[in-house]
C-alpha cells in the first residue's frame, strides 16, 4: 500500500520491488534494485526515510522517523526480517539481523553486522566493520575479510530474488 502524507508520496525507482502488502507511508524513497517485502512498514509522517541502491527490507520490518530526524539507509544493506529502525543512518554493506532495534539517532557504518536481537541504543555511534551484539547492543569484535564478502553476497541474493519476484515467480 503506498500512501500520501501532507502531499508527499513514496517514491519508488521502476527497478524496485514493493510487494502488494508491504506500507509506505508519506516522504519514502526506495533506490535502484532495491526490495520492500511482505509486511513490511515505512512511515515517513515527521521526517524522510531513504532507502540506498540494491537493499532489502524483509518481512515485517519496521522504519518509522522522529521530528526532524530521518531514517537513512544505504547501499548493499540487508535488513533482516521484524527488524525495527527509528530516526537512524545505516550506511553501506551492512547486515541488520531478524528482530534487531535500531533506535534514535544511531550511526551504524558502514561493513558492520549488528546481530539478530540486538537493541542499538539511542545516539550509539558504531565504527566500519564492526560485529554488534546484545542488549544492550556492543562492539564484540571486527569482521573477517569473509563476513564482508558475505554482505555483499547476502545484498545480490536479494537482488537476485527480487529480480525473480518482478518477473512473476
Amino acid at each position: 500500500m503506498i500512501l500520501k502524507y501532507r502531499n508527499k508520496t513514496p517514491v519508488i525507482d521502476t527497478t524496485a520491488l514493493v510487494v502488494e502488502n508491504a506500507t509506505l507511508i508519506g516522504e519514502v524513497y526506495v533506490g535502484q534494485y532495491s526490495s520492500i517485502w511482505f509486511s513490511a512498514v515505512l512511515r515517513a509522517d515527521l521526517a524522510c526515510i531513504s532507502i540506498g541502491n540494491h537493499t532489502s527490507v524483509q518481512d515485517g520490518t519496521v522504519i518509522h522517523v522522529a521530528e526532524n530526524l530521518p531514517t537513512k539507509v544505504g547501499n548493499y544493506v540487508t535488513i533482516g526480517h521484524g527488524a525495527i529502525l527509528h530516526g537512524c543512518m545505516i550506511k553501506d554493506y551492512t547486515l541488520i539481523g531478524s528482530g534487531a532495534n535500531i533506535l534514535d539517532e544511531v550511526v551504524i557504518e558502514q561493513n558492520s553486522i549488528i546481530a539478530a536481537g540486538t537493541v542499538v541504543t539511542p545516539k550509539t555511534i558504531i565504527p566500519a566493520n564492526s560485529m554488534v551484539m546484545g542488549v544492550p547492543g556492543k562492539v564484540v569484535r571486527e569482521i573477517t575479510p569473509e563476513e564482508r564478502f558475505l554482505l555483499r553476497e547476502h545484498a545480490a541474493a536479494y537482488v537476485e530474488l527480487m529480480k525473480n519476484y518482478k518477473l512473476g515467480g
